[in-house]
């Protein structure tokens, strides 16, 4: 397949997705698609569904109808366990922090490698030397991705004590170390300052310029609408608009879901 076709292909497809707890409707009937190679956001207010959404993607939540698609095969990711999708090449980040604090920034990075090692309970134990040869190519490559963020000086410091922006960073290359073809940030500019938002900018267009898919969850229409090949907004659990940034910024039920008004009102 020739690059151009590569970049029309579908990566991740989901049909009607809809999700319930109890008597809440999470999600209902979602359908979109990500184009290989491209960063969409998914936007919407407080309790549109959008980390529900995630969850559906990477096996953390299962849904209750619909299908959720990956893949050159479109796999059938419904039913799989967030170990066995990871290891399918998705991988993502949490709404608040998931850092293994108490250790050390490069063994958080090692620990998002683990679907890329081979080695069993028996090569650990006997530590063959093809065991030893692939932990060191993982430290190598740990190391690499550190350098990648800016954080190489920090590789033996423990999480904790790491500034927030640098944490957040550490938490996205803990994700990419499981070699993902899609990336998923759940509010990867949250409670970050202007400067530290516009270098994650530049990082996240460095990642999909690696050949990375990405779709994120983001508040800030500053930062997403300029990152953003196309955009899906949700709003009480269904989807209102999907399209190009400038023609959701037109929307009037965009409008009226952000800004609680009419279209008329809000223009």
């Amino acid at each position: 397949m020739k690059p151009a076709e590569i970049a029309q292909t579908d990566l991740l497809k989901l049909d009607g997705v809809t999700k319930r707890f109890g008597g809440v409707c999470a999600l209902e009937d979602v359908s979109f698609r990500v184009r290989r190679g491209h960063i969409l956001s998914v936007i919407g207010p407080n309790g549109a569904g959008k980390t529900t959404l995630f969850n559906c993607i990477t096996g953390i939540a299962a849904p209750d109808t619909g299908s959720v698609l990956f893949g050159d095969a479109q796999t059938c990711l419904n039913r799989l366990s967030p170990f066995n999708i990871a290891a399918r090449g998705i991988s993502r980040t949490f709404q608040t922090i998931r850092l293994f604090r108490h250790m050390s920034a490069i063994e958080n990075v090692l620990v998002g490698a683990h679907t890329q090692l081979g080695a069993g309970l028996w090569g650990i134990l006997t530590r063959a030397r093809w065991v030893r040869i692939e932990e060191e190519r993982a430290i190598g490559r740990a190391m690499r991705l550190l350098e990648f963020f800016g954080l190489e000086d920090k590789a033996h410091e423990t999480a904790q004590n790491l500034p927030y922006g640098h944490q957040r960073r550490l938490e996205i290359a803990r994700a990419l170390a499981s070699d993902p073809k899609l990336l998923l940030l759940d509010e990867p500019a949250a409670g970050m300052n202007p400067k530290e938002k516009e270098d994650l900018l530049a990082l996240i267009r460095a990642i999909r310029s690696r050949g990375v898919t990405i779709v994120l969850i983001e508040h800030d229409m500053k930062f997403t609408m300029p990152l953003s090949d196309r955009v899906v907004v949700l709003d009480h659990g269904r989807k209102i608009a999907d399209g190009t940034p400038e023609e959701v910024q037109r929307d009037g039920r965009v409008i009226e879901a952000y800004l609680g008004q009419r279209e008329e009102t809000a223009a």
